[in-house]
C-alpha cells in the first residue's frame, strides 16, 4: 500500500469517526433510533480504516492525527449544527492540538 493511500485510510477514519460522534449527540440519549443504531457500524467503520491507515503511518503518528482532527471538526460542527460556544479559551485549545500533531509528525522518522 502507498503512503498516500493509508493516508486516504486515515481520512476515511476520521470522517467515519466523526459521523458516529454526531449521531452520539443526535440519538439523544439513546431515545432517538436511527443515530443511536449508527453509533456502532460508524466506530466499527473508524477503526477498521484506522488499522488499514496503521499499515503504513506510525501508531502515534496517526492517532494524533486521528483524534485532532475529529476533535476539531467535533467542535466545528458542534458550533455550527448545534448552536454550541466558541470562545478565545476553545479556539486556544484547539490551537494547542494542532500544534502537537504537527510536532510529533516532525518527530517521526522520515518527516524532514
Amino acid at each position: 500500500m502507498s503512503l498516500g493511500l493509508a493516508w486516504a485510510w486515515l481520512l476515511l477514519a476520521i470522517v467515519f469517526e466523526v459521523a458516529g460522534t454526531l449521531c452520539m449527540k443526535l440519538s439523544e440519549g439513546f431515545s432517538n433510533w436511527l443515530p443511536t443504531i449508527m453509533i456502532l457500524p460508524l466506530y466499527i467503520a473508524s477503526f477498521s480504516a484506522l488499522v488499514m491507515a496503521l499499515k503504513r503511518i506510525e501508531l502515534g503518528v496517526a492517532y494524533a492525527v486521528w483524534s485532532a482532527l475529529g476533535t476539531l471538526l467535533v467542535v466545528a460542527l458542534g458550533v455550527l449544527l448545534f448552536r454550541e460556544g466558541l470562545g478565545l479559551l476553545k479556539l486556544g485549545g484547539m490551537a494547542l492540538i494542532v500544534v502537537g500533531v504537527v510536532m510529533l509528525h516532525l518527530a517521526s522518522p522520515g518527516a524532514r
